[in-house]
């Protein structure tokens, strides 16, 4: 009987992993996914843009297989399932271009891909500076996206802008910034693109 219950209890963890995986035949080129992150200033993301979501990536196909192209340290091409896995519950929200069929030709992702490549490698950018000398992670997606499409998918902020007043936030920019705040810093946060209008949900868990 012990040995049944231990079998049925693997299975229903297999299934539970099973269904954390995205169905891979809804996913093109391009989508953009959505995560919690686990990392240290996830929290403080969350605070100051009152969204779930503090990490985003772009995904891509390439010899069979799903990558996500994304600002981590480096900025780099990570596997699909170890990006989900590293993501808070293994839970993500995928989202395409509403006119992806129209925006996102084969000309346009090479596009992307090439720009992408400039930037492979940058060391992740903790400051939230608007250069290309360091890269965070929804930078990368608005810019990737601009560069090869022309458009903005989220809203430019300035940091002022953010809910600077939790605690934990403030320790985050002391941490960063010291004394001296750049509040008129432009930023493009996870949550911008998230709730982009020029963006539909394909899937999620």
């Amino acid at each position: 009987m012990k040995n049944i219950l231990i079998v049925f209890s693997f299975l229903l963890l297999l299934v539970s992993c099973n269904n954390k995986q995205p169905d891979v035949s809804l996913l093109k080129n391009g989508d953009i996914i959505f995560q919690t992150s686990t990392s240290a200033q996830s929290k403080a993301i969350q605070l100051a843009t009152n969204s779930k979501y503090s990490h985003c990536g772009i995904i891509y196909k390439e010899d069979g297989n799903y990558f996500v192209f994304e600002a981590v340290q480096p900025v780099k091409k990570t596997p699909l399932l170890k990006w989900i896995a590293r993501g808070k519950d293994n839970h993500y929200v995928v989202k395409r271009l509403k006119n992806a069929d129209e925006v996102l030709t084969k000309k346009a992702l090479n596009q992307m891909k090439s720009i992408g490549k400039s930037m492979n490698g940058k060391n992740y950018d903790l400051y939230f500076e608007w250069s290309n000398e360091r890269i965070y992670c929804s930078e990368l997606v608005w810019k990737l996206y601009k560069q090869s499409t022309g458009l903005e998918v989220g809203k430019l902020q300035q940091l002022k802008e953010f809910d600077l007043s939790h605690p934990m936030v403030q320790q985050k920019m002391k941490e960063c910034y010291g004394n001296t705040i750049p509040l008129n810093e432009k930023v493009i946060s996870p949550a911008a693109i998230f709730e982009s209008d020029l963006l539909y949900t394909v899937t999620s868990n």
